[in-house]
């Protein structure tokens, strides 16, 4: 018999059984930021951009690519498979086929037609020159596909490399039409709500706008001069000065507004559009957005590092991140999705600037490079064309040729550097076919190692001295093992991230098992990097 004070006993809450996962995960690639950028204007940079990743996450603060040509595609495809271009197969932007006889876009692909656009080059693309999976497909794999990954940047191969081979779509750019497109690898028709940011006609908008300074003049004290003689002009522009206003270009109408801070903006809504309409981070399951932002890359070729406008590109940038991160708070809920930042390669000061600072740096003559081969190899072996293409900074040797004649790579490697060493700027050359008699140092040789693919390499690498490289004399570029591209920013927040830093050596490659082990899943199908563990919460 119960007595009347009695209470009947609580039932304890059932606990979830789920297993405990961000609702979305945000991958952000700038292309072409070197590590340097996330403190040299930090003082100018707003709360809820670079710094709030700074100050709410973990911060790999000595984060390298591991092998030694630092471009775009290898960069991208690096960072979302865990992998090299040794492995991935995406040794360059572009490359020539050893079993084809073929140059070879990264993403090209003729068996699929352009999405979104009357122009029917634009959307000949798809992943299908990656050979391994991504940490974006390897999410879609653990949850049987019910996880939805976009990907979205202005140049294609920034879209589609992290979006991986199973994603529910790419977007990128066409600056013919001013339209963001797709393949129909991905689909038959463009959904609703691209269709709708398309009819806004935004690229058209911000044209009319042109590009004045965020700052007063005066505050830009961490660039040299707005008008120097080693600045290129941008892209559509009569000089390199502020204010500038944008045309477009015959038959390209709108690739002016790419090359200035306006084409993060379009990254940046584009990928907003994405989220509501494909409804990211709202289901059951994880999903994943990966957006690169192109638009520094455009830039910085022009005017290299240490121009005002890159500075002034990235104060506005780090406004671009704040909006999107509130937006996400708003969405999806503050501390309910992960962000990772990083880039795909760093880029080398202007030798302009460097010669008027003191420091060494300078051009490279290709032409003189191609002549002292041409000649060396004629002179050695007699008249033929030993050469049947040049691709990041690589000969490929005609073997057909060399067996003909019965030459090795080894026996034409040797004429070849004796000959080009004798060129301004060339540090040495590497027999790719055997790099295990290279007199090279052991770091390099290691960076190489990791760049050859046995069928996309060539047979020989150029390599230029430290601040050298092959160009005009305005503007920069990338590509080289040296620390300026090399050292990259690795930056995580939000949910399951440790507050805090590391000085410890990492490597791109980690950030895609780093972000496996987040989610529980596997890494992808050629990864050989290590998750960060002092980054993510136990």
């Amino acid at each position: 018999m119960f007595s009347a004070n009695a209470q009947t006993a609580k039932k304890a809450p059932a606990k979830s059984t789920a297993l405990a996962r961000p609702k979305l995960v945000v991958g952000i690639v700038v292309d072409q930021m070197r590590y340097d950028y996330l403190y040299r204007y930090y003082d100018q940079y707003v709360e809820g951009g670079f710094k709030r990743m700074m100050n709410e996450g973990f911060n790999c603060r000595n984060n390298h690519y591991s092998y030694g040509i630092t471009v775009t595609a290898a960069g991208h495809a690096s960072i979302y498979t865990g992998s090299v271009p040794a492995i991935n197969g995406i040794v360059g932007n572009d490359w020539h086929d050893n079993i084809t006889g073929k140059g070879v876009y990264c993403v090209e692909d003729s068996s699929v037609t352009t999405v979104g656009s009357t122009n029917t080059s634009v959307g000949k693309m798809s992943p299908r020159n990656l050979l391994t999976s991504t940490v974006t497909d390897q999410l879609r794999i653990a949850t049987n596909f019910r996880s939805k990954t976009i990907g979205v940047a202005i140049k294609d191969r920034g879209s589609i490399l992290p979006a991986g081979h199973t994603a529910n779509g790419s977007y990128w750019f066409d600056s013919k039409t001013g339209n963001w497109v797709t393949s129909t690898y991905y689909m038959n028709d463009l959904p609703q709500w691209a269709k709708d940011y398309n009819a806004k006609k935004m690229p058209a908008e911000y044209m009319k706008k042109g590009w004045q300074l965020l700052l007063p003049a005066d505050q830009y004290n961490q660039s040299s001069p707005d008008d120097v003689a080693w600045e290129g002009k941008l892209y559509g522009a009569t000089k390199p000065v502020f204010p500038y206003e944008l045309v477009g270009v015959a038959g390209d109408a709108f690739g002016t507004v790419t090359n200035t801070p306006w084409g993060n903006t379009l990254t940046k809504e584009m990928a907003i559009a994405a989220v509501k309409g494909e409804n990211l981070g709202k289901g059951k399951d994880t999903d994943f957005l990966a957006i690169s932002f192109s638009s520094p890359d455009k830039i910085g070729h022009s005017v290299g590092p240490n121009a005002v406008e890159q500075q002034d590109d990235f104060l506005r940038l780090d406004r671009e991140f704040a909006d999107l991160f509130n937006f996400l708070d708003g969405w999806v809920g503050k501390g309910e999705y992960t962000v990772f930042l990083t880039a795909d390669h760093g880029v080398v000061d202007v030798p302009g600037f460097a010669k008027e600072h003191k420091l060494p740096s300078g051009l490279v003559q290709r032409k003189l490079v191609t002549d002292a081969v041409t000649v060396a190899l004629n002179e050695a072996f007699g008249t033929e064309k030993y050469i049947v293409a040049t691709d990041n900074n690589q000969l490929y040797f005609d073997h057909v040729l060399l067996k003909k004649k019965k030459l090795t790579v080894a026996a034409a490697a040797e004429v070849i550097r004796e000959a080009v060493l004798k060129v301004p700027g060339v540090a040495d050359i590497l027999d790719l076919t055997n790099m295990g008699k290279a007199p090279l140092n052991t770091y390099q040789l290691e960076l190489f190692k990791n760049n050859v693919h046995a069928k996309r390499s060539g047979d020989i690498q150029i390599i230029t001295q430290p601040g050298w490289f092959y160009g005009g004399s305005t503007g920069t570029s990338h590509g080289t093992p040296y620390n300026y591209d090399t050292q990259v920013p690795f930056v995580m927040f939000g949910w399951g991230i440790n507050k805090g830093e590391t000085l410890k050596r990492t490597s791109v490659s980690d950030i895609a098992p780093t972000i496996a082990s987040l989610l529980h899943i596997l890494p992808g199908s050629g990864n050989i990097g290590n998750a960060v563990q002092e980054a993510l919460k136990k």
